[in-house]
């Protein structure tokens, strides 16, 4: 058994597979604020698995009557609710990955063991680093013992879609002008920003404020709080 001096170890016993090639593991932990020898392109690798196995894994359940009927836009839609930054950041926290990545002094300092976006890309890059050490069945079955759970409770594909789309589709129905878009303000160091985004429906006169880590986060939180806002207009009559 890896000893807790041993983080990179433990992390593997973690995951539940035995590295053939550990330095596949250790690149894969590595951020590239810590060196050259970094887990980015294993990353774009994993990513790559990841996709792959969950869209598999719905077009499967789909075709075996496991998972509602739905078009290639549905499917797709849940292929996004599983394989994004905050559910790839969720599972990298209850795997403990941050105690296990090498990160440069800086972000060291700033506390990047905790952000999501290097949580996330961490965790793609492990994907990617099993399918090397030992082909794609290992690296499907971590992908399915990591977002198994998930996979199993996805919600109706329609409730997949994000506020943005569904904004812009109740809005069509409505026959009113599509809403605008606008960035407020952006906050924060240059590492670690925040955008505060508007979100405009012009005919109506209302207007509703979103905050996130990049515009397209703060877009969706705009939309989703219109559609919010459009829900208390109606039910105020």
């Amino acid at each position: 058994m890896a000893q807790a001096s041993d983080p990179v170890g433990s992390f593997a016993e973690r995951i539940g597979h035995r590295f053939g090639d550990r330095s596949l593991l250790e690149r894969a932990l590595t951020h590239r604020s810590a060196g050259r020898d970094n887990n980015e392109r294993l990353e774009f690798l994993g990513d790559a698995v990841l996709g792959l196995v969950v869209a598999d894994a719905l077009f499967r359940g789909r075709a075996a009557g496991v998972i509602d009927d739905g078009d290639e836009g549905e499917l797709s839609r849940r292929r996004a609710s599983l394989v994004n930054e905050r559910t790839l950041a969720e599972v990298a926290s209850e795997l403990e990955l941050g105690d296990a990545i090498k990160l440069g002094p800086g972000e060291l300092k700033s506390g990047g063991f905790r952000r999501g976006s290097i949580l996330a890309d961490a965790l793609e890059a492990v994907v990617g680093a099993v399918y090397l050490d030992a082909g794609l069945d290992p690296a499907r079955a971590l992908t399915l013992r990591l977002l198994g759970p998930r996979l199993a409770a996805l919600p109706p594909a329609g409730t997949l879609k994000d506020p943005k789309t569904r904004l812009q589709e109740r809005l069509q129905r409505d026959g009113i002008a599509l809403p605008a878009y606008a960035v407020a303000a952006v906050e924060g160091a240059d590492h670690d920003q925040t955008f505060r985004v508007a979100c405009r429906v012009e005919s109506l006169g209302l207007m509703t404020e979103g905050v996130g880590k990049s515009r397209r986060d703060g877009e969706q939180t705009a939309a989703a709080a219109m559609l919010a806002r459009l829900e208390q207009e109606r039910a105020d009559g």
